[in-house]
């Protein structure tokens, strides 16, 4: 059987295969779009686009019965539909998954393969009974769920984040296997929905990456939700218990018992089935495929973008990638993925805003730096709507006034992150931030008083 020839062939239409198609086939190359599932990958169907409108839903309920603060007066109790919180959602996800298939179908040089491609040598790949082969080949087959084997986990019907998606009962009690951002996430809108929410974290305290005092702030805001919190858990195990679920962890305490449970306890790349040994192509211990600092692989013609390359775990990572890539292979102007600020939000109600350094990695690098932070308590935006959880907090280097990291946990702090993260790529100094005028009233405007306040690290 010969092979079908094209110039590219992209493996996964998420956020980065779907834009990188777009732009060969801009440039005159016949491409071979192959995937096996939803087209917009784990963003548009299971990720970002579902979730933030599930969070929309949610924050409606929570500041529906918080309406007395504000003086407003409602006829009854605040209740949802989680039936019509779907159907929402379906229609956000429905409507972007068109949207993409019909950009992908009005190219003219782009062909859509539905379904799942394997190597067979290292410029060919088998889609069915179809061989296709190109010069390039470029790799965006996302990542999982990780489901690790704990006890009676298989003996369960436990929810993923993709599950989740499907489910169209409202939850009595959710209990939620992990403390990141994913997790936490779910956590706090299923319990604005009603659903009664515990988080079972192993580790000391919830998202690790965070510095100490971020951490303890997104407890606090999740407990003052009404939602249980338990960390260090060890130990978790998994049991039927009737028509519920019961969660054992840590020696001595009495399980948790719920309507339903949610894993989400990390992701895990979608490496294993593609045939990469056939091809040559590297993988580290992890399953992530080896790139370089321009995203090839230990293979010559051949990418890696987005969640498959363990560079990144975010939409914007993803979309990164597929800029990197583009800019070297069209645009004759070398980007790298070193060129990049890790920068990333955590969707809980306020949102936190991260980019560059957290605390804890200025002190172990040994830098001599300055910090500077201020509660929401004393940011009159925040008082103003009635939303004083959090805090934002500056660092930069004491002896260059390099701006090197930020974090925003309040409202808005998703948005109001991006003015000290554009600065950092202008490799601006703290100086100009703290020369800057922003608009009153608003969060970020305390951002430049901040740095006029910066003292040492200690």
């Amino acid at each position: 059987m010969s092979a079908k020839a094209f110039d590219a062939i992209v493996i996964g239409a998420g956020q980065a295969g779907t834009p990188l198609a777009g732009r060969l086939n801009a440039a005159g190359m016949s491409v071979a779009l192959i995937e096996r599932k939803l087209i917009g990958g784990t963003c548009v169907n299971t990720g970002c686009m579902p979730t933030k409108a599930m969070v929309a839903s949610a924050y409606a309920a929570h500041l529906a019965r918080r309406a007395a603060d504000y003086g407003v007066v409602l006829p009854g109790p605040v209740g949802v539909d989680y039936k019509r919180i779907k159907a929402r959602k379906d229609k956000v996800t429905n409507d972007a998954r068109g949207n993409l298939e019909q950009w992908i179908a009005g190219m003219k040089g782009c062909t859509l393969y539905r379904g799942h491609a394997r190597f067979v040598t290292a410029d060919t790949v088998r889609v069915g009974d179809e061989l296709l082969t190109a010069p390039k080949i470029f790799l965006n087959t996302g990542g999982r769920a990780s489901v690790p084997d704990l006890p009676g986990v298989h003996d369960v019907p436990y929810l993923t984040n993709s599950s989740m998606m499907d489910l169209d009962v409202l939850p009595s009690h959710l209990i939620v296997i992990g403390g990141s951002y994913i997790s936490l996430e779910f956590a706090q809108m299923f319990r604005r929905f009603g659903s009664e929410v515990t988080v079972i974290e192993k580790a000391p305290r919830l998202t690790g990456r965070e510095d100490e005092d971020t951490s303890a702030v997104i407890q606090s805001i999740l407990e003052n939700e009404g939602i249980t919190v338990h960390v260090d858990a060890g130990d978790i195990s998994l049991a039927r218990k009737g028509n519920a679920i019961a969660v054992t962890f840590s020696a001595g305490k009495p399980p948790t018992v719920g309507s339903h449970v949610l894993l989400a306890l990390g992701r895990v790349p979608n490496t294993d089935d593609l045939g990469l040994d056939r091809a040559g192509v590297a993988v580290d211990q992890r399953g992530f495929i080896v790139v370089d600092d321009q995203l090839r692989t230990s293979v010559p013609g051949i990418w890696a973008m987005g969640d498959c390359n363990g560079k990144g775990a975010f939409t914007h990572t993803s979309y990164n990638d597929f800029e990197i890539v583009a800019a070297n292979l069209l645009d004759d102007d070398p980007r790298k993925v070193s060129d990049r600020i890790e920068a990333y939000a955590l969707y809980i109600d306020p949102p936190l805003g991260r980019c560059g350094m957290t605390e804890a990695a200025v002190r172990k690098s040994g830098r001599r730096a300055l910090v500077g932070q201020r509660p929401m308590t004393r940011v009159g935006r925040a008082v103003e709507k009635g939303e004083t959880q959090g805090f934002m907090k500056i660092l930069a280097d004491a002896d260059t006034g390099e701006i090197l990291g930020c974090t925003v946990l309040g409202p808005g702090g998703d948005e109001a992150i991006h003015c000290v993260l554009d600065l950092m790529y202008a490799k601006a100094p703290i100086s100009t931030l703290a020369r800057a005028m922003h608009i009153h009233p608003n969060v970020s405007e305390l951002l430049p008083t901040i740095a006029q306040e910066l003292k040492p690290l200690d």
